[in-house]
């Protein structure tokens, strides 16, 4: 492979859009690399692979994935395209064949962020009161923040499953987030270990990217040389 740099494309999860990596793209976009983070609808995971792999057509290749949350499911699918090289997990599900998200989390004790839902006209909403369970590092007006654009998934988004399990065959990096209460912090150990990641260890919240953003960055940077150089 010629020592390009890697293209970088990013994939949110629930209760999130593209922004929430903000602050982590301009920094990136300095060192020079091409960056697209996809805005997911949340209808379907079909969908927002889909919206992943249009991302991808726009950045050169190679490129690296970077999901965080149920972005992870997102990039364990839509990382199976050959335009990838590698994928970067921040406090990500990464769910294996027989898996979805949801019979993933079941594995594991239910984090305090779900007695802070509510089901309404078929989507689920983040109270106001389980921002504190999501992005708890955060200041009271970056929680606010959160909680003010808050993308919004289907209420069976976390039973669908489509093919493709990336990171059994590409190389993998994890930032996990040691005080999450919405990503149990055991289930990230568990599939940072079972892929065989490159395990970054941050306390923080589920939102490592906005409470520690130099930290993820750097994450980012070393697998990004490790692709760029591979």
């Amino acid at each position: 492979m010629s020592k390009t740099k890697p293209s970088i494309v990013f994939a949110h999860g629930l209760w999130a859009d593209g922004s929430c990596f903000s602050k982590v793209i301009p920094q990136l976009q300095a060192d020079g690399y091409q960056v697209v983070a996809a805005q997911n609808s949340l209808d379907t995971l079909a969908g927002d692979v889909a919206a992943v792999s249009r991302a991808l057509g726009r950045v050169s290749s190679p490129a690296i994935l970077v999901g965080h949350s149920y972005g992870g499911t997102i990039i364990t699918a839509a990382g199976a395209d050959k335009r990838v090289a590698g994928l970067v997990y921040i406090a990500a599900l990464a769910p294996d064949d027989d898996e979805t998200s949801q019979s993933l989390i079941d594995k594991f004790p239910t984090t305090d962020v779900f007695s802070h839902i509510e089901v309404a006209e078929g989507r689920i909403w983040l109270k106001s009161s389980g921002v504190e369970f999501f992005a708890g590092d955060l200041s009271s007006e970056e929680q606010k923040l959160v909680g003010a654009t808050q993308g919004v998934p289907a209420a069976d988004l976390f039973n669908q499953k489509l093919p493709g399990t990336a990171w059994k065959s590409k190389p993998s990096w994890y930032v996990l987030g040691k005080n999450d209460r919405t990503v149990h912090p055991d289930l990230q150990r568990y599939v940072s270990k079972r892929m065989g990641a490159t395990v970054f260890e941050a306390d923080s919240s589920h939102v490592p990217m906005l409470s520690k953003p130099a930290l993820v960055i750097d994450v980012i940077r070393k697998a990004a040389k490790a692709v760029e150089n591979a």
